[in-house]
């Protein structure tokens, strides 16, 4: 009798084998093609905890523009870099910073209709607080309502057309504790932050802003801080139709482009 041939292949049985498109594809193939469904489900987990489509988002947030918050005792400056594509295109309709309620605003990376949406969602959370309660909604309390919203892709009858929210904001507020400045992502975590820089180039200017930053800036000092760290950053000149800056300070203001360019004389 022949002894067995450990190393030679064994071979592959009809019933291995499993129709798909009219055409014979091994069963190998076909468990390939279903792990990729990991990467298309929004609710699914893969066999290693990793839900893609939400990574995916926050990848594609690093290709925005670049946007800096920086709080102060004062108050708390944001600085957004504001990419003109065209000549053609007026300035002004370029929204990168949006008022939430008259003590929170926030700036923006990514897609900027996917944060218009939240922005909304917190605008109409505030009312109603400030209508039912008769005070203002905490800065807190504001972040939070709104990182709900962005945990709730894949729910209702459209689920499979639905995906994470493709933006990250910094909200900055002033409440009864004081200025505060927060960051979200689109896995809806939010992180109270001293300072912080979202977009394509945050990381250099998150780097900066470790050096530079101390407790005891002043407004104006973080006016200058921010904007210097965007110039850095920035692939061309900055101007006051390149750059937004807004302050909450106790209230929410949007600096106009004769204030803006106050700042950039001060670089």
């Amino acid at each position: 009798m022949n002894s067995p041939n450990f190393l030679s292949a064994p071979s592959r049985r009809k019933d291995q084998e499993t129709d798909c498109a009219d055409c014979k594809v091994p069963v190998e193939s076909k468990m390939f093609l279903t792990r990729t469904e990991y990467d298309r489900g929004v609710n699914t987990f893969s066999p290693e905890g990793r839900l893609f489509q939400v990574e995916y988002a926050i990848e594609a947030i690093k290709l925005g523009s670049t946007a800096i918050g920086i709080k102060t005792k004062e108050g708390v400056v944001l600085a957004v870099e504001k990419r003109i594509t065209s000549p053609l295109l007026e300035p002004s309709s370029v929204e990168k910073i949006m008022e939430i309620d008259e003590h929170i605003g926030c700036a923006m990376s990514g897609l900027i209709a996917d944060a218009r949406t939240l922005v909304e969602h917190a605008r109409v959370e505030t009312q109603n607080h400030r209508f039912s309660y008769g005070e203002p909604m905490t800065v807190e309390s504001t972040t939070q309502a709104l990182c709900d919203l962005a945990l709730r892709f894949g729910e209702g009858d459209e689920e499979s057309m639905s995906r994470p929210f493709g933006v990250s904001l910094l909200i900055a507020g002033h409440d009864e504790n004081g200025p505060s400045l927060y960051y979200t992502d689109p896995s809806g975590t939010f992180w109270q932050c001293n300072a912080k820089a979202i977009g394509s180039g945050s990381e250099g200017a998150d780097s900066s802003l470790q050096e530079q930053y101390n407790k005891d800036i002043t407004l104006q000092e973080a006016e200058t801080i921010a904007l210097s760290i965007l110039k850095q950053v920035m692939e061309e000149k900055v101007t006051p139709n390149n750059v937004d800056i807004a302050k909450v300070a106790p209230t929410y203001h949007l600096y106009s482009p004769s204030e803006v360019e106050a700042v950039i004389s001060r670089l």
